[in-house]
C-alpha cells in the first residue's frame, strides 16, 4: 500500500525506557559459549547494554507513565483527545487491549477511540498510519500513538542470538490535524509467507502454553537454549529479507514523495543492530552519518518503539527547534517493511523519558 496523508503532523515525540539496564558482560555467563567467542560477537554486533523492564511491569505501565509525563509538563491535556492507537506484540492481556487499559487507567472520556494493532518491529509505522486515517474524522481532537512491547520477558535468556538485542520501551507521538500545507508519504508491504522466520511459537490458539512448550532446548543445534514460549529469529532469513525488500522501497518511496535521498536530513531506521544497518546504509547508498544506528548497544533493539527511541536519543535538540526532511522505515516480524517521508520539526516536545518500571 502507498499513500499519502495530507494537512496532518507529528507535534511531540517521547520516549520512555525502563531504569535497569544490564551490560552484555554482566550476562555472559548464562549462555553455552566461551566468554571470549561471546566478547567477538560483541563488538562485531555492537552489544554493550540493554534497557528491560522490572519482572512485574507490563507494556501498558511503560505507556501510562509517558503518557502521565506528557500531561503533567502541560503539553497535552485529556480532552485534548480523541484516539488512542496502540501497537505492541506482547500486551498485558489477551483481552482487555492496551489502548482501553490506558483510557481507563488515565480517565480519558468515554468517546475516545481506542484501537490495538497486533505489530512487532513495524508498530510505530502501523501506528502512525492508522492514527493519521483516523485524523480523516476528527476535527480539533488529537491522537495518542504508542508503539511499546517489553519483549525481554519472551527472549530466552539463555540465547545469545536474540536476547542480547532485545530492550524495552515505549514510543508515545501525538498527531493532529493542521493548517499548513503538508503530505506525508507512506508505504507498507507485507509478506505473510515469510513470517515463521520471526516468530513465538506458542501461546496463542495454534499451539497454547504448556509445561511442554516451556522446555529449553537447542532447537537448532546452535548452542542457544530457548523454548517454544520464547522468540526465536532465523537471523540468515531476516538479514536477506531487510537487504533485498528495504532498499528498493526506500528508493520507491522517495521517488513517490518527489525528492532525493541527498534531500534527506535524516534516516531513521527501526534499530535490529548496528552491522545490519550499516550494510543496509551502504546498500542504499546513504553516508553512515545520516542514518543513526547506536540505539541496540546503548538501550537494545525495542521492536516497534525503535523509531521513536532513535529520533529521541540522536535528534531531539533539532526537532525541536527546526524543520527537516525525514525518512523513517522499519521493518521485521510478518515480515512487513514500511517506510514515511515527512517534514518533522519544530516539536512540541521530544524527549527521552527514563522511568521506574
Amino acid at each position: 500500500m502507498k499513500t499519502v496523508f495530507r494537512n496532518k503532523k507529528i507535534s511531540g515525540l517521547l520516549s520512555v525506557l525502563p531504569a535497569l539496564s544490564v551490560k552484555f558482560e554482566d550476562e555472559i555467563d548464562s549462555y553455552t559459549f566461551p566468554a571470549k567467542q561471546s566478547l567477538r560477537l560483541q563488538k562485531v554486533m555492537g552489544f554493550k547494554q540493554h534497557s528491560i523492564v522490572k519482572e512485574n511491569t507490563s507494556t501498558s505501565d511503560l505507556c501510562i507513565a509517558g503518557i502521565k509525563y506528557i500531561i503533567d509538563n502541560g503539553w497535552l491535556s485529556k480532552d485534548d483527545i480523541g484516539g488512542i492507537v496502540v501497537a505492541c506484540s506482547y500486551p498485558d492481556h489477551f483481552i482487555p487491549p492496551v489502548s482501553t487499559i490506558i483510557q481507563g487507567k488515565l480517565g480519558f472520556s468515554e468517546d475516545v477511540f481506542c484501537v490495538d494493532t497486533s505489530q512487532g518491529c513495524v508498530g510505530f509505522l502501523m501506528a502512525l498510519n492508522q492514527g493519521f486515517m483516523l485524523l480523516e474524522h476528527m476535527s480539533d481532537k488529537k491522537v495518542l500513538v504508542i508503539a511499546a512491547d517489553v519483549l525481554s520477558k519472551k527472549v530466552s535468556k539463555q540465547d545469545r542470538n536474540s536476547y542480547p538485542l532485545i530492550g524495552d520501551a515505549a514510543g508515545i507521538a501525538i498527531i493532529e490535524n493542521c493548517e499548513e500545507d503538508t503530505s506525508i508519504y507512506s508505504a507498507v508491504y507485507t509478506n505473510g509467507a515469510m513470517g515463521k522466520a520471526l516468530i513465538i511459537p506458542a501461546g496463542g490458539s495454534r499451539l497454547p502454553s504448556s509445561q511442554q512448550t516451556s522446555e529449553l532446548k537447542d532447537y537448532e543445534n546452535d548452542g542457544n537454549l530457548r523454548s517454544l514460549d520464547n522468540l526465536t529469529m532465523n537471523g540468515t532469513e531476516v538479514f536477506n529479507f531487510v537487504q533485498t525488500k528495504v532498499p528498493p522501497m526506500i528508493d520507491e518511496i522517495i521517488e513517490y514523495a518527489g525528492t532525493t535521498k541527498e534531500d534527506i536530513h535524516k534516516y531513521i531506521f527501526h534499530q535490529p543492530n548496528k552491522f545490519m544497518l550499516k550494510k543496509l546504509s551502504e546498500k542504499i547508498g546513504v553516508p553512515y552519518d545520516k542514518v543513526p544506528m547506536n540505539v541496540v548497544e546503548e538501550f537494545g533493539n525495542s521492536s516497534g518503539a525503535c523509531i521513536p527511541v532513535c529520533a529521541t536519543f540522536n535528534t531531539a535538540k533539532e526537532l525541536k527547534t527546526e524543520n527537516h526532511k525525514y525518512c523513517l522505515s522499519a521493518f521485521g516480524s510478518g515480515l512487513t517493511w514500511a517506510a514515511m517521508v515527512l517534514d518533522i520539526g519544530e516539536l512540541d516536545f521530544c524527549e527521552m523519558l527514563v522511568s521506574d518500571c
